[in-house]
């Protein structure tokens, strides 16, 4: 056939014909990479560790005599890469907030965000600039030595114009600086664009090490370098702690695939730390001597030493909040690891303090005083994922169950005989029993399933395609969920001890006293103080008629807390009406809710929301959905049991309850 004919042009080998043929490849590939570039499977994601700015300087810092960092005042600098994209900004507006927070000053007051020319910088204007990045930089620096510092500002200034003459570009980033813990650090935040509002990306050998050379330099310039004698002191110090030091990491470098290092080295003094070092590790059941002079290093080394220094810094951070709080402790009181615990027993108990566990990755921890006695270090996760808690507050904390629930099995059968479809019609017509409310609660639960993991579609009419692993997404959603969120804080009250004695509301301890599953407490630490509490308060009840001595027994009112409820909120509805001067307005089971939110108020009854309507306002029970919805208007009906089905939104497939 015709179309089969071909006739072969000869040419040189590996031409690509004329110079019109090369100069449209060429338009092709730049339309490409303005377009972003051919996408390898599987590395779509940045990371920053392509060649990037100051990939040359890093190289040449990093590349130094090994033994200048010994030489060099020792700088530890913590770098991350945050993508902005979906939820970042979020993200990035709470870590903006969380490191400006009260305490982390010399003086205990909040910190001050500054820049290169403002010792009082705008947050809100950085992060409308950084509105629209594809990423940002965090850093944070923190000199050993940095406590001989009056003021960090000009330290974290002369680091930056250096880092902006190794990357050839202005920076805009905005600082903070905290004293709040042994060693003052900086917080640094750099967007992600350079002067010409380009990405910036930064070679991963700088962010490594060419930063923290940087550093190091400014820090030996202004304290100046290490004498010999503070380098032999410090490296001697090394030989008995309980956490992995630059020895181990030498040894580390040198292990082969036996694991088998050699306690031998051509520096006299170097072989004595780690013949010193060798030994240590023996005894902490990390090395053995196979025969004089080498020595097996256990498989995991790394990591236990690494936790065992983990495990020093919460007992240190244990004892200094005991101190600061003036609280007296046995240090065989302090439970170091509390997430074991809690598949047993929940804790709960009065928060010492709350903290950053890791200040980088924005990962927080409380410190619980528990009724039985023990003073527990709990990770609790990301800060934006998890409610404040003040100081002296009393808790209940439990682990996050991420076993499927009753909605999802739900939302399975449902599915499975509808095709794999699920909606509210579908719902109501498989169970002619169910609420519309009730199926909003299923819908509810697809929609965060959605945002957060993708494992549920909706189609444009409301309708969800369920797979027919459900159950096992459902699974992985709420173990997503446990990596920003490991435990469930629920605030039992948000008064002191102190301030429940005499509060004419209904208080953590009167629930307890006329509760039928009442904490078991111990005679001891925090337990002790509530006992005393709890007596207190008795005779403040007989004192107030609501509760009556008979004998050795305490007779209390059958009502008691719905009674302290409607003192409480009466007192606080009469203040709040000569405060607004609007009526206030008392709203029953079964009636509609409507109006503006205003504010929350916090009573010892509990948290409510104050809503507000032309000339009256009425006080609901508060939930956590509506902290987003301040100064809009909100709807929803008032249920039995004192609760609000609020209806904050509209979704494709029709109002969004929560």
């Amino acid at each position: 056939m015709a179309d089969d004919v071909f006739k072969p042009k000869l040419g040189k080998i590996r031409s690509r014909g004329g110079k019109g043929g090369r100069k449209f490849l060429h338009r092709v590939l730049a339309a490409t990479n303005r377009a972003g570039g051919f996408r390898r499977l599987g590395r779509s994601r940045f990371t920053g560790s392509r060649l990037g700015r100051a990939s040359g300087a890093g190289q040449v810092l990093a590349s130094r005599d090994h033994y200048a960092a010994f030489r060099q005042r020792l700088v530890i600098i913590k770098s991350r890469i945050v993508r902005l994209t979906g939820k970042g900004m979020q993200g990035a507006r709470a870590h903006l907030r969380y490191i400006q927070r009260d305490g982390v000053t010399r003086e205990g007051l909040p910190g001050e965000l500054y820049s290169a020319d403002q010792d009082r910088a705008d947050g809100k204007a950085f992060l409308e600039r950084a509105d629209g990045d594809r990423h940002q930089f965090r850093f944070i620096v923190s000199a050993e030595d940095g406590a001989e510092y009056a003021d960090l500002k000009p330290v974290t200034r002369r680091l930056m114009r250096q880092m902006e003459i190794d990357l050839g570009t202005t920076l805009d980033w905005v600082a903070v600086d905290h004293f709040n813990t042994g060693h003052p650090h900086s917080h640094i935040l750099v967007r992600g664009k350079d002067d010409q509002e380009r990405d910036l990306v930064i070679a991963r050998n700088y962010m490594a090490r060419g930063m923290r050379e940087r550093a190091a330099e400014i820090v030996s310039l202004d304290l100046g370098p290490r004498t010999d004698l503070e380098i032999e002191n410090r490296l001697r110090r090394e030989i008995d702690q309980d956490r992995l030091t630059s020895i181990d990491r030498n040894l580390l470098r040198q292990i082969g695939e036996d694991r088998i290092v050699s306690a031998a080295d051509k520096d006299a003094f170097r072989q004595s730390l780690r013949a010193g070092r060798l030994q240590k590790l023996r005894r902490l059941g990390l090395a053995e001597e196979i025969i004089p002079g080498q020595w097996r290093l256990e498989q995991g080394l790394e990591a236990t030493l690494s936790r065992m220094g983990e495990r020093d810094d919460i007992i240190k951070t244990l004892h200094r909040e005991m101190k600061r709080r003036e609280i007296a402790r046995s240090p065989a009181d302090f439970v170091i690891d509390a997430r074991s615990e809690l598949d047993q027993q929940p804790i709960v108990g009065r928060v010492v303090t709350r903290g950053l566990a890791d200040e980088l990755n924005d990962r927080h921890y409380l410190i619980v005083d528990g009724v039985d006695g023990n003073i527990r270090y709990v990770e609790i996760g990301k800060g934006e994922a998890t409610e404040p808690v003040p100081e002296d507050s009393i808790v209940h904390i439990s682990p996050r169950d991420i076993q499927p629930r009753k909605v999802d099995r739900t939302v399975a059968d449902i599915a499975r005989e509808n095709g794999g479809r699920y909606s509210i019609d579908v719902h109501l017509e498989h169970d002619p029993t169910a609420t519309e409310e009730y199926a909003r609660a299923h819908v509810r639960r697809l929609e965060a399933m959605r945002r957060l993991t993708q494992g549920v579609q909706r189609e444009p009419d409301g309708t969800w395609i369920i797979a027919p692993d459900h159950l096992d997404r459902a699974v992985e959603y709420e173990r997503e969920r446990g990596k920003s969120s490991p435990v469930i804080i629920r605030q039992l009250s948000h008064l002191s001890l102190e301030q429940q004695l005499e509060s004419d509301g209904a208080t953590w301890l009167d629930r307890e006293l006329v509760g039928s599953d009442s904490l078991s407490v111990r005679d001891a630490g925090f337990g002790r103080e509530v006992r005393d509490a709890q007596a207190r308060r008795r005779q403040w009840l007989i004192s107030e008629g609501l509760a009556r001595q008979e004998q050795d027994r305490i007779i209390y009112r059958s009502d008691l807390i719905n009674t302290l409820q409607r003192r409480e909120l009466a007192r606080m509805a009469r203040q709040l009406s000569r405060e607004l001067g609007l009526t206030y307005v008392e709203t029953g089971s079964g009636e509609r809710v409507e109006g503006t939110l205003r504010r929350s108020v916090e009573l010892a009854s509990g948290k409510y929301a104050l809503i507000e309507k032309s000339r009256e306002f009425t006080l609901v029970p508060w939930r956590a959905v509506l902290e987003r919805q301040l100064g809009k208007q909100v709807s929803g009906i008032m249920r039995d049991g004192n609760t609000v089905s609020w209806t904050i939104g509209r979704q494709r497939g029709g109002p969004f309850i929560s």
